[in-house]
């Protein structure tokens, strides 16, 4: 186990490595000069735009800059945000916590009704209901994000208002925007649940069971569903990329503050330090929530510690 552990903990960092040097490069290589989109009118200045070159490190070759970044990182010093007037760390701090909050209630939404779809759909295999719940997680998976937001807007803030909407950072100003991100994944979940449980009440060990004569809820609780969680949680850390990422239009659609929003807005203004700080800290949580993942797999199949 403590091997399967320090291999794990050392793929981690190596990724992390990696991560970094990727968005540093990707941010570089982008055409254009940093100094002159964040002096704007004022880029016509030689002397402003070399003293910004030399705050930002852009007078240094590559590889000063991107050792002179990631010692900041390392410090919590993300650098500072032209346009907004602050540091970029703070700025991660103000908005993280709200980008966290929406991505745990969409993911669990996402694990809670398209399980239990999933699991209904699978118990009632070729069924009247296997047929619906299969209809309505591919309607799910079928309707774009951003119309949805709009609809529930339009349904539950215009027409009947009884969500509170447009930069909304309570629980009822959360319901809305953890819906729209969920609904995608709750149809993508029923889906690939229903085939676990399928797949897991084919195997030998179970048929063996129920041939013992044992019921058919304990035949599903001590084995059935046991074996069908461990393909769920490889599927739970791949679901944690895609909402945040999904994150990014939600946000957006209902002014809602977070790191997606911020990374449109820092996009538009050219705040590249801020871009920079955003892709990273989503691409670390994502590699993150996957590590947690590997860590969780000898606990529900002890086998996989010995590989």
């Amino acid at each position: 186990m403590s091997v399967y552990v320090l291999r794990r903990v050392l793929s981690i960092v190596a990724l992390a490595i990696g991560i970094s040097i990727l968005v540093f490069l990707i941010i570089r290589l982008i055409p254009g000069d940093p100094a002159l989109s964040l002096l704007g009118t004022n880029a016509g200045d030689p002397a402003l735009v070399a003293r910004l070159h030399q705050q930002l490190g852009l007078d240094e070759s590559m590889p000063a800059q991107y050792l002179r970044w990631v010692g900041g990182v390392l410090h919590g010093d993300f650098g500072y945000s032209y346009g907004s007037q602050q540091s970029v760390g703070s700025l991660l701090a103000a908005n993280f916590p709200a980008t966290l909050e929406l991505t745990v209630a969409g993911l669990a939404l996402s694990l809670v009704f398209g399980g239990l779809i999933g699991i209904v759909a699978a118990l009632r295999r070729n069924r009247a209901a296997d047929t619906v719940a299969m209809g309505f997680a591919l309607t799910c998976m079928s309707i774009p994000s951003f119309w949805l937001g709009l609809l529930l807007i339009l349904l539950f803030a215009v027409q009947i208002p009884i969500f509170d909407v447009v930069g909304g950072t309570s629980l009822k100003g959360l319901v809305l925007p953890a819906v729209t991100l969920a609904l995608g994944s709750i149809g993508f979940n029923a889906r690939f649940v229903r085939s676990s449980v399928i797949n897991a009440q084919q195997q030998n060990h179970v048929i063996t069971a129920q041939a013992k004569g044992i019921t058919g809820p304990q035949v599903f609780r001590r084995h059935v569903l046991r074996n069908a969680l461990l393909p769920i949680l490889t599927i739970t850390g791949l679901q944690v990329g895609q909402l945040i990422s999904g994150v990014v239009l939600v946000e957006t659609v209902f002014s809602r503050p977070g790191i997606g929003r911020l990374l449109v807005q820092s996009i538009l203004a050219k705040d590249y330090l801020t871009v920079q700080a955003v892709v990273l800290i989503i691409a670390v949580f994502y590699a993150l929530t996957n590590f947690v993942v590997d860590l969780l797999y000898p606990v529900l199949d002890p086998r996989v510690a010995n590989r």
